[in-house]
């Protein structure tokens, strides 16, 4: 790939992404596979402005290394220098960029319980923190390709083949193209997101309902002091940044603990380095009374297991079947890109500033009014060309999408 356009991709993340100001510091967390990319994200980085950029590598095989030699009581503590690092990031307040280039298989024969039992085990000790940093800083998250997923998901071609053509389709769904202003782009499109989450905020729905010939019938309350969001977002202290490179998505985030019925995925999901394939999840009380999948069974039945909170939604996402990744026929294996081809929902933690008014309230009055708290937030896909999506307010029924576009 061209090192002209890929440096284009890296200004956009810096400068549009994750939108770093003059002086504030970075982390920039990213897989041991896309070395030379992080070199070129960290200069872009520096020069947006940040006062230093801290990178954090990511490696699968010393992950599953580490859940296969280290005892249940190690990979549960969190050691001081650890939390150190958690208690600056409070303070500080740095961007975080996030650069996915995982294998989706990369952590296949993992100990799923001990993985389970060290994420519960931490979560308390990690929780202040991440509600600290809540909606006071700029992140993005966006990806670079590695060999083995390239391969993933262009298995008839050869690595290098695989690799430059996942590259493209990248590029593509991040508008980098060799002629264009990127920026320009995203500000263009960003705008487009406005109008649609206007319409929706005006209607103020009471709920939803979803309708599919694959087996999805489902209904979801929305919070009354809701919103939907979509494109860029801003920071309790004003500065817009764009935290998902791409996204196709308007989301809120639904009433926790009101949600009836079943959700059928149309996609795989790849979660902790593992896939869970043709699956399906029932819901009463707002909860997953049942889930079912042909691949990954025991890994989803410890997702939805992890607290209280993975078994609510946190996330309600519309996008049409038309959208750019649907188009382009490709399955990423990438949640980042696969939930941009369909509507999707998400399992866990919700979103606060999909509240009226969020800016002045404290996490736990979020709570109050409906927002679900997890210590996952996962997305899986739910869209087919056949969905019907419709707002209920007052009883009167206002369709959304009809065949998986909007209505």
């Amino acid at each position: 790939m061209k090192k002209t356009l890929l440096r284009k991709y890296a200004r956009l993340i810096a400068r549009v992404g994750a939108n770093i100001q003059k002086g504030q510091a970075v982390r920039l967390f990213v897989n041991v596979n896309a070395v030379d990319f992080a070199v070129l994200v960290e200069e872009e980085c520096y020069k947006a402005g940040a006062s230093r950029v801290d990178v954090e590598w990511e490696c699968q095989a010393e992950t599953k290394l580490h859940y296969r030699y280290q005892a249940q009581k190690t990979l549960n503590t969190v050691y001081p220098w650890q939390e150190a690092k958690l208690k600056q990031m409070s303070e500080e307040l740095p961007c975080r960029i996030f650069i996915v280039s995982d294998d989706p298989d990369g952590l296949r024969g993992v100990n799923q319980t001990k993985m389970q039992k060290a994420r519960v085990a931490k979560y308390p000790i990690i929780k202040p923190y991440r509600d600290a940093i809540d909606n006071r800083h700029q992140w993005c998250i966006a990806a670079a390709p590695s060999f083995a997923w390239a391969k993933k998901v262009f298995p008839a071609l050869n690595k290098h083949a695989a690799y430059e053509k996942l590259w493209e389709a990248i590029l593509a769904s991040v508008r980098v193209t060799e002629d264009n202003d990127p920026a320009e782009a995203w500000r263009v499109h960003n705008q487009n997101f406005v109008s649609r989450c206007s319409w929706l905020n005006e209607q103020k729905f009471d709920y939803l309902t979803y309708k599919s010939a694959n087996g999805t019938d489902f209904k979801a309350w929305l919070i009354p002091e809701g919103h939907w969001c979509g494109g860029g977002e801003y920071t309790k202290q004003g500065v817009y940044f764009n935290p998902n490179m791409p996204t196709e998505e308007i989301f809120t985030t639904p009433y926790k603990g009101k949600a009836e019925g079943t959700l059928v995925a149309t996609k795989p999901l790849s979660y902790e380095g593992q896939l869970i394939e043709n699956f399906s999840l029932t819901f009463k009380d707002g909860k997953v009374v049942a889930c079912k999948a042909e691949k990954g069974q025991s890994l989803l039945e410890k997702m939805v297991s992890m607290d209280e909170g993975a078994a609510m939604l946190g996330e309600l996402a519309l996008i049409p079947s038309n959208s750019p990744i649907n188009n382009s026929g490709i399955l990423f294996y990438e949640t980042l890109f696969d939930e941009n081809a369909s509507c999707h929902v998400a399992l866990g933690h919700g979103f606060n500033d999909c509240i009226d008014g969020y800016t002045d309230l404290s996490n736990e009055e979020c709570k109050a009014l409906g927002v679900n708290e997890s210590m996952i937030h996962v997305d899986f896909m739910i869209g087919a060309p056949d969905m019907e999506i419709t707002g209920y307010k007052n009883g009167k029924a206002i369709p959304i999408f009809k065949n998986g576009e909007w209505a």
